[in-house]
This record gives structure tokens, sequence and C-alpha cells, in this order.
């Protein structure tokens, strides 16, 4: 589902990522794990093109993200246009730290919005759609309130069922629980746990070693820029090679 090769991202004088190589299968949970600023985030980003990058490829779903698949006769890369851009990116869901919803909409709405105006779904279809996914989140008795009455981890939940609307082949979670109170950070897992068990394809920045441990097919350690450690959860967190993945575990647990 995702191929990553070779992948380079600089923000002026700071390199981000340095020639990340990583492929995730499809139905997989890849778990990224990771000090601050080791370049996680970014990874996601450029998967969903938030962010341009300066070198390599990335491939989901078949596709090169950004680019035409076939390079030019002259061996260059066509980037592709916004409207096409757009379209490679809804087939991505993306879960942030921060919720992100529309503070003027209802969580149906909320969740109604992509659907009708990016997908053109017909209303009717979108709100049956809309209000299966918020059963689906747990917050089917909550479709017609506002964010401000909700709780972190309910608007977070309803950020979830928005990213599932357009019906993604590859959802990104960049620290779904970070901004959350400690209590209330089992019921977003326990929404992305049932994601998992779904088979949905799905890559997720995390601390939550726990998490990992359960869910995650691979896990992936990354500090400063580059993919220090990968493998099964026992192999990558019970059995750590590296010492600077041991002393990252260290602080973590």
């Amino acid at each position: 589902m995702v191929q990553i090769s070779g992948l380079h991202k600089e923000f002026g004088a700071l390199h981000i990522l340095k020639g990340i190589d990583l492929d995730v299968s499809a139905g997989e949970v890849c778990v990224l794990l990771g000090p601050s600023g080791s370049g996680k985030s970014t990874l996601l980003r450029c998967i969903n093109q938030l962010e341009t990058f300066e070198a390599g490829e990335i491939w989901v779903g078949g596709d090169r993200v950004g680019f035409a698949n076939e390079p030019l006769p002259d061996g260059r890369l066509a980037r592709l246009t916004e409207k096409q851009i757009a379209a490679q990116r809804s087939r991505v869901g993306m879960v942030f730290q921060r919720f992100n919803l529309f503070p003027h909409m209802t969580a149906l709405q909320n969740v109604m919005e992509a659907p009708i105006h990016v997908a053109r779904v017909p209303a009717a279809q979108a709100r049956k759609r809309a209000l299966d996914l918020l059963e689906r989140v747990g917050m089917a008795d909550r479709s017609s309130h506002y964010p401000s009455e909700l709780s972190g981890g309910q608007q977070q939940r309803v950020a979830i069922a928005r990213a599932m609307a357009m019906d993604p082949e590859l959802m990104l979670f960049d620290e779904p629980t970070s901004a959350l109170d400690p209590e209330l950070v089992g019921e977003v897992l326990s929404v992305i746990k049932d994601l998992a068990r779904s088979g949905m394809t799905m890559m997720v920045v995390t601390h939550e070693l726990g998490f990992a441990r359960e869910v995650a097919d691979q896990v992936v350690f990354m500090a400063d820029g580059v993919v220090v450690e990968a493998g099964a959860p026992t192999q990558v967190i019970d059995s750590p090679q590296s010492a600077r993945l041991q002393d990252f575990l260290k602080s973590v647990l």
C-alpha cells in the first residue's frame, strides 16, 4: 500500500528526513516511534502531500505521490496538477493531534462536509454514511452537538469519523492522543484498535507502547531523520538492538 524510498525533506538548513526507506503492506498497522524532532510527523505530512520533499519517492496504492507514474521521454517526472493532487489526497485520511473540527458545524455536519463538497455525494447519502460512522466511533448520540460541547476525546472520535467519510485506502494518525487528558486516551485508542481489526491500512505516530504492542504489525523507530530499527513489536520494543532505541524506551517507560 505504501512504498517509500530515499525520501529527503528539508526546511531551509534543517535536514528533517535523511533518506527514509519504508514499506507498509495493505491491511497492516505501522506504528512510528521516536523522540520529538525525529521526523515522524513530517513523514506523514509528505505522504499526504501537506509537505513537498526534495528527493526520493512515495507510492500509495500503486500511484506515485505528487507526480505522474511514468517519466517523461527525457526522464523527468511531471508534477501533478492541484486537482490531481487533491484527488490523490482524498484517498488518504489523516487525523491530527489537534482535532481541527469546524467549530460552526455540528459533529454530523463535520463528517458530511467532505463527501458532499469534495466527492459530490448526494446529501441524503452523505448523511446516512456520516451517522453510520458516528455510530461506529460511539458518537451517534452527540451528532447534533458542536465541537465546543464535546470533550477532547469526543472531538477526536468525530475527527476519526470525518477522516473515514471519504472511504480512504490509508489512514494516517499523527499522535492522535497527545492533546488529550489521560483519562480520555483509552476511548480514542479503542476506536483506532477497532479500525485495525477491520483491516484498515494505518500508519500511527504515538508514544503509547501498550497500543503498539497490541495492534502494530510493524514498529518503526526513527531518530534524527532516519529509520534506526524496524520490525515486529516483540523485536523492536521488547528486544531493542541500538543504544538510541534503548534510551528512548527507558525515557518513555
